[in-house]
């Protein structure tokens, strides 16, 4: 079975933050859309970048944000200040899918509200902790039900909060 099968970027963002959410999500789960963080973030992507071409889906496994000239792959988040690693393996997982597929790319975050990017390289290191992270995604997949809830700082403001703590 190919690593990458069945793993989205979506996957490997919440990996870095919750497991529960992953196993979610995984098993199409969706979280709550009304939420104001999801809306937020929503509203972000439709405000900003307008002149460039925005998302483009690639096998229902990776949405990219924007394609910049040059082979770069742009990824918009609401801050920098969240989980910047969570934020940084999933463009990770966007650059190595792509390599994969013979296509070698640089990337970008933006955090249009901070007025602020950040380079994303695939280097080795960086590759061997993706792999890791998706060989660990793929088995808290194939558990029959989701991790127990962990209360984190991220619980809050998550889309899934009712559901892991009602």
């Amino acid at each position: 079975m190919d690593l990458l099968e069945k793993i989205n970027g979506t996957m490997v963002w919440y990996y870095y933050i919750c497991t529960r959410q992953v196993w979610l999500i995984a098993h199409s789960i969706e979280p709550d859309q009304e939420n104001n963080f999801l809306k937020l973030g929503r509203h972000i992507h439709e405000i900003f970048y307008k002149r460039n071409k925005k998302e483009f889906f690639i096998n229902n496994q990776i949405k990219i944000d924007i394609i910049y000239p040059k082979k770069v792959l742009g990824e918009i988040k609401k801050s920098s200040k969240y989980n910047l690693k969570s934020a940084q393996m999933q463009l990770a997982f966007y650059l190595y899918y792509m390599k994969q597929k013979g296509v070698e790319l640089e990337g970008e975050l933006h955090f249009p509200e901070e007025r602020k990017k950040e380079i994303v390289k695939l280097t080795p290191e960086v590759e061997k902790e993706l792999e890791n992270a998706i060989t660990n995604i793929k088995k808290i997949i194939q558990f029959d039900i989701p991790p127990e809830p962990i209360k984190i700082p991220f619980c809050s403001n998550c889309a899934y909060k009712d559901m892991c703590w009602s």
